[in-house]
């Protein structure tokens, strides 16, 4: 069986994990969001904000769970599998913020290779901050940029979701995959 392999990405405030529910609903497989999991395993070991007291621990953690995502989708007996982000979010994230990785990160973004990607833009409407989400919306634009400059580097040619009611944007991305 050939297995498609897609991303869905943005930054905060894109309306990206509605779009994941309403795709889960539908009933295909999704890769949830792993980074609200490492932090608040964080937090239950007494470090507040993984992110903030070691960025690149947390990076390590992220990148090690999305390639754990990545061969798991061989065991999901599915034709296609959606990923709350993928593997070139941590170096955008990474890249946005200015610190240093190593190669290995560089390596499993070419190393572990998805079929499409879609990208759904900042929203300024629906912008929340909340005790995982603490970038403000000027700081989401910017982790755009740096999502689009990532993905763009590891080959992908980037689908660019409209902002539209959740429903809209699903239909768009499985249009877009009939096409494709």
């Amino acid at each position: 069986m050939n297995l498609e392999r897609i991303v869905i990405t943005g930054g905060p405030s894109t309306g990206k994990t509605s779009v994941i529910e309403k795709i889960e609903k539908e009933g295909f497989f999704c890769f949830s969001e792993i980074s609200r999991e490492i932090t608040l395993e964080a937090r239950q070991q007494g470090i507040p904000q993984l992110f903030v007291s070691d960025p690149l621990l947390f990076s390590e953690r992220i990148i090690e769970g999305r390639i754990r995502q990545f061969q798991a989708a061989n065991e999901v007996g599915k034709p296609i599998v959606f990923y709350d982000r993928g593997i070139p979010d941590v170096v955008a994230y990474m890249d946005c913020f200015g610190q240093s990785y190593g190669d290995h990160f560089v390596e499993s973004c070419i190393n572990y290779q998805y079929d499409h990607v879609f990208l759904l833009p900042p929203w300024k409407e629906i912008h929340e901050s909340d005790n995982e989400r603490y970038e403000n919306f000027e700081e989401a634009v910017r982790i755009h940029t740096f999502l689009e400059k990532a993905y763009t580097r590891y080959g992908y040619n980037i689908i660019n979701v409209p902002k539209e009611t959740v429903a809209g944007r699903v239909t768009f991305i499985h249009n877009k995959l009939k096409s494709l």
